[in-house]
C-alpha cells in the first residue's frame, strides 16, 4: 500500500489502484453494514422528487450544509485587514485550528491567527486566566500593534466578560494600558461569518475612535471612507484603489486584507503586511462620509457611522454589474466634486461592447445561485443586466427585509419574473431545487460540487454545472485574486458564465457525425 519515490500520486489515480479497491471494498463488506445498493438508489431517486422537496421544505429540526460559516471566522478576516493585526479568539484551539485552515485552503497562504486554548477548566470557571496569559503572550511572541479579540461558542455560552477580562489583563500588567485591544463578542450559534466581519469591525472603530471625537469634524479631511464588508475576492480591494485613484479621490479603504493574504514567495515571511493603519482609522470620522460596499450586511456599523461619526452613511447598493457600479461611481463624484474619470468610462464601454457580444449564448438561459445576501444580490442583478434568468436564488442568512427588496428587483425585469427567492434554507433545500426546477447551471462555492455530481448521478441530461463564484473556493486555485466589483469584476463574471456556457454547448456537441454540428470552427 505505499507509495514510490520515483511515482508519487495523488488520491486519484492511486486509490483506482487494485490494492486500494480491494481493500475498500472489504470495508464496505465486513464493517460498514451497508443496505443494499438498490435500495440506496430507490431512497437517491425519491429525494430527488416533487414529494420528497415538499418534506425537505417543511423540515424546523435540522439544517444540513447551511450555506454560510460562523461569526468569528468573519471577524479573523476583518482583523486582517488592519496593520500589524493579529486576530485573537478567545476560545478553544480547535475553533481558531478551523478558521486557519478555512482561510489556508482558500486563499493558498498562511494564516497568523491565536487562541487561548480554552479547555475544560475554562469552561467551568471562565477564561480569565486564559486571557491574561493569552494576551501577554501573543504581544511577547508576534510583536503585533493591535490584538483584536473575538469569541467562540464556549467563552459566549459561559458568559464571559471580554471587557472586564481585558481591563483585569490590564490592570494585572500583563499588557500595558494603553496596549490597542478591540474586541467584539461574537457567539457561533447565532448569525453567520457576515455577522461576524460587522461586530469585529465595529469593536475596531468604537475602540480608536468612539471616545475620540471632540476635535472630529465630518469632512474636514475632504476623504471619503469605504467599508469592504466580509470580502474574500483580493482583486476586488485593489479594484477600489484602482478606481478612486484614477478619479483623484482621497479615501481610506477600512480593512484591507489583500497584502497579507496575497504575499509574494521571495524568500521572506511577512506575517504582517498591508492593512489600514491606525491613523486611518483614527481620522476616519473626518471624512465626508462612509460607503458600505456589502450594506446588507454591515448594520451595526452603519448604525456606529451615522450615530457616533454623525456622517450619513449613504446608502448604496453593491458595485456589481454595470448599473449599479454606474451609481457607486457616479455616488463618489458627487460626493467629491470629482469627475468620474475618462479611462472608467472608457472601461464601461468595453463592458458594454462585451455585454452586446454575449448576449445571444446568455439569453434565456437559467442559473440558480447561493451565497452571501450583498454578493448574490449584486450577482442576480448582474443576471437580468445580461438577459439571463434567475431561477432561484438562495440565501440562508438574508432576512425579511433583503427578501423584499430582492422581489421588488426581480419584478422590475422580465427576467426575473419566474425567480424564486429563498431566505433560512440550507443547501439541502437548494439541493432539491436543482432536481425538480432544473436550471441549465447554478452558481456558488466549491461546496455546490456535491450537488453537481448528484444531478449527474441521476443521469447526465440531469446534470447541473456549477460555476464557481463566492466563497470558499477550495477546488479550484487562484480564483480569490479576481474581481466581482466594478466595471472590471462585471468583465471577469461575464468572461465566466458566457465560457461556462460555451463549455457546456462543446461537451453536449462532441459526438463525431452526431451532434458536431456547431460551426465555430469553420474557416
Amino acid at each position: 500500500m505505499s507509495q514510490e519515490v520515483e511515482n508519487i500520486q495523488p488520491s486519484y489515480p492511486l486509490f483506482r489502484n487494485d490494492e486500494y479497491k480491494e481493500n475498500l471494498a472489504n470495508k464496505r463488506a465486513l464493517y460498514e453494514e451497508r443496505h443494499p445498493q438498490e435500495q440506496i438508489d430507490e431512497v437517491f431517486e425519491w429525494t430527488t422528487t416533487k414529494e420528497y422537496q415538499e418534506l425537505n421544505f417543511n423540515r424546523e429540526a435540522l439544517t444540513v450544509n447551511p450555506a454560510k460559516a460562523c461569526q468569528p471566522l468573519g471577524a479573523v478576516l476583518c482583523a486582517l485587514g488592519f496593520e500589524k493585526t493579529m486576530p485573537y479568539v478567545h476560545g478553544s484551539q480547535g475553533c481558531v485550528a478551523y478558521f486557519r485552515t478555512y482561510f489556508n485552503r482558500h486563499f493558498k497562504e498562511p494564516v497568523a491567527c491565536v487562541s487561548d486554548s480554552m479547555t475544560e477548566d475554562a469552561a467551568v470557571f471562565g477564561g480569565q486566566k486564559n486571557m491574561m496569559a493569552g494576551l501577554e503572550n501573543a504581544k511577547a511572541l508576534y510583536n503585533p500593534d493591535i490584538i483584536a479579540v473575538s469569541t467562540t461558542c464556549m467563552a459566549e455560552v459561559i458568559g464571559d466578560d471580554l471587557n472586564a477580562f481585558i481591563n483585569n489583563t490590564k490592570k494585572a500588567g500583563h499588557v500595558e494600558q494603553d496596549y490597542p485591544t478591540p474586541f467584539a463578542h461574537t457567539p457561533s450559534f447565532v448569525g453567520s461569518h457576515t455577522t461576524g466581519w460587522d461586530n469585529m469591525f465595529e469593536g475596531m472603530i468604537k475602540y480608536f475612535t468612539l471616545n475620540h471625537m471632540d476635535d472630529k469634524k465630518v469632512g474636514s479631511n475632504n476623504k471619503i471612507n469605504l467599508v469592504p464588508g466580509f470580502e474574500t475576492y483580493l482583486g476586488n480591494f485593489r479594484v477600489m484603489h484602482r478606481m478612486l485613484k484614477e478619479m483623484g479621490v482621497d479615501y481610506s479603504l477600512l480593512s484591507d486584507p489583500s497584502e497579507v493574504l496575497d504575499t509574494p514567495a521571495d524568500g521572506t515571511f511577512r506575517m504582517y503586511a498591508g492593512g489600514t493603519t491606525q491613523a486611518e482609522i483614527k481620522d476616519a470620522p473626518n471624512a465626508i462620509d462612509t460607503l458600505l460596499l456589502q450594506p446588507w450586511q454591515l448594520e451595526k456599523t452603519k448604525k456606529f457611522v451615522q450615530t457616533v461619526w454623525n456622517q450619513p452613511a449613504t446608502a448604496i447598493n453593491i458595485p456589481m454589474g454595470l448599473e449599479w457600479t454606474d451609481q457607486f461611481l457616479m455616488k463618489i463624484s458627487e460626493l467629491t466634486g470629482k469627475p468620474i474619470a475618462a479611462s472608467l468610462e472608457l472601461e464601461r464601454g468595453r463592458l458594454v461592447d462585451m455585454m452586446t457580444d454575449s448576449h445571444a449564448w446568455l439569453h434565456g438561459k437559467k442559473f440558480a445561485l447561493y451565497g452571501d445576501a450583498d454578493f448574490v444580490m449584486g450577482m442576480t442583478k448582474f443576471l437580468l443586466e445580461v438577459g439571463a434568468e434567475p431561477s432561484d436564488v438562495l440565501c440562508n442568512h438574508a432576512n425579511k427585509r433583503w427578501l423584499k427588496a430582492m422581489n421588488k428587483m426581480l419584478s422590475e425585469s422580465p427576467y426575473g419574473v419566474n425567480t424564486q427567492v429563498h431566505i433560512g434554507r440550507d443547501l439541502w433545500h437548494f439541493r432539491s431545487l436543482m432536481f425538480t426546477n432544473k436550471p441549465d447551471f447554478m452558481i456558488g462555492n466549491s461546496y455546490g460540487k456535491f450537488i453537481q455530481r448528484d444531478t449527474f448521478y441521476k443521469g447526465e441530461e440531469h446534470e447541473v454545472p456549477l460555476i464557481r463564484i463566492g466563497f470558499p473556493i477550495f477546488d479550484r486555485h487562484h480564483l480569490h485574486r479576481m474581481t466581482t466589483l466594478g466595471y472590471e469584476g462585471a468583465i471577469y463574471m461575464l468572461t465566466t458564465l458566457v465560457n461556462a456556457v460555451l463549455e457546456q454547448l462543446d461537451k453536449e456537441t462532441k459526438g463525431m457525425g452526431t451532434t458536431d454540428y456547431n460551426y465555430d470552427l469553420i474557416r
